[in-house]
């Protein structure tokens, strides 16, 4: 699987207060070098100390946007992976706060595809979040959010497409 190739041997930090999650992440990434952490306090104290290629970080139960803004400061790109959190008000912060993707826990059997769709953004200088809206295109999030979904911050998504389209 190419998912697999480029993410071969990558050392990712995956951060989620369910230990039952975290054993899944590990399994679907056995192609890669997995370090996990179930508290704000270690992924904190393992992003200060260790280099990663790629953070995945839970939003609730963890302060995932604290890990995040680190993991920035580290120049580490960081996927969101949320259930609680999965709401507009969240996805739009994770865009402007640099999470290089925010995943539904719903989705995370295909966590190596966005992933790899993080490291091949990285690898060409293009946006992440182009390949997000190819995986989970507008319909999924109506279904989940109702049609209006992006309404109440008009702006914010004008300009957010507007600036993946100049990347393009």
């Amino acid at each position: 699987m190419a998912e697999s190739a480029l993410l071969q041997g990558k050392k990712i930090l995956v951060v989620d207060d369910e230990p039952d999650i975290l054993d899944v992440m590990e399994d679907l990434l056995k192609m890669c070098k997995v370090v996990k952490a179930q508290n704000f306090e270690t992924a904190k104290e393992l992003l200060e100390t260790q280099y990663f290629d790629m953070a995945v970080l839970d939003i609730m139960g963890v302060d995932g946007y604290g890990l995040l803004k680190i993991a920035n400061q580290k120049r580490v790109p960081a996927v969101m992976l949320t259930a609680h959190a999965f709401n507009p008000p969240n996805l739009v912060r994770s865009i402007r706060e640099g999470a290089a993707s925010y995943i539904p826990k719903e989705e995370i059997e295909r966590i190596a595809d966005f992933l790899n769709d993080v490291l091949v953004a990285k690898a060409t200088g293009k946006d992440p979040w182009s390949a997000w809206q190819d995986r989970l295109p507008s319909s999924y999030f109506e279904k989940r959010w109702g049609s209006a979904w992006r309404d109440t911050d008009k702006g914010f998504w004008d300009t957010f497409r507007e600036s993946l389209k100049k990347r393009e």
